[in-house]
């Protein structure tokens, strides 16, 4: 079965580039690369939910012809579930759904990150962590990366939840302990958008508990999908 990886705000596909190695090699790992950085730098970045995830649903479409997960963390969490919701529509139902630290949509958490400063982008960036400081550095860094970046935060604090059929797969929310993003509750307000299984598992660490936790994730991961693959 194949795994499809979308990343948080400002992050790439390389976040996800060592997991293919640490998972069974039944599982084939693909990453999504959001426009606007990396390999796709020349390209505008895309700043609306309702843009994004129907583009990465079209990418994936040709991929149905095994079973896909789809695994989102923060921002890509909400991605995650667009494309869920959009690949249902042509009849096709991810076999498991992983949403890590992120509330659940219908929840509105007000953000202004987006329309602050460099400095305070960077600032909120350092707070969560998970990005290195020397890439902003220097004004020519901070010229490179930080227009994605303030795209994400853009998308993310923008994205507004609407009323439709909800993911019928079975869905797994994660978070760090320590995450300021989201707490349990928050978490657990999930319940409201799966049609099906949902479970939710912690794990030590904050924001970015995917780095310090990831071969216990990973192991989470494989064995729902092996359940998946037994359903």
């Amino acid at each position: 079965m194949r795994l499809v990886c979308l990343p948080h705000a400002g992050g790439s596909a390389n976040f996800f580039a060592d997991w293919s190695a640490a998972l069974p090699a039944d599982i084939e790992v693909s990453s999504v690369q959001y426009p606007g950085r990396a390999d796709r730098i020349s390209e505008p970045c895309l700043e609306s939910m309702a843009v994004l995830a129907p583009a990465v649903a079209r990418a994936l479409r040709p991929l149905a012809d095994r079973p896909i997960a789809l695994f989102g963390h923060s921002m890509g969490a909400a991605v995650a579930y667009e494309v869920a919701r959009q690949l249902a529509k042509w009849g096709i139902e991810p076999c498991h759904l992983f949403v890590s630290g992120r509330h659940a949509p219908g929840e509105v958490v007000e953000g202004d990150v987006h329309q602050r400063d460099d400095d305070g982008l960077v600032a909120d960036l350092t707070r969560l962590g998970g990005t290195a400081p020397e890439l902003f550095s220097s004004p020519e860094l901070r010229a490179f990366f930080l227009p994605a970046i303030r795209s994400d935060y853009r998308l993310a604090e923008t994205y507004r939840w609407s009323a439709g059929p909800e993911p019928a797969c079975p869905m797994t929310v994660l978070l760090g302990d320590a995450d300021p993003e989201v707490t349990p509750a928050q978490a657990e307000r999930w319940s409201a958008h799966a049609a099906g299984e949902l479970r939710i598992e912690r794990f030590r660490g904050d924001h970015f508990y995917l780095v310090s936790e990831r071969d216990a994730v990973l192991e989470l991961v494989a064995d729902s999908l092996r359940d998946a693959a037994a359903a």
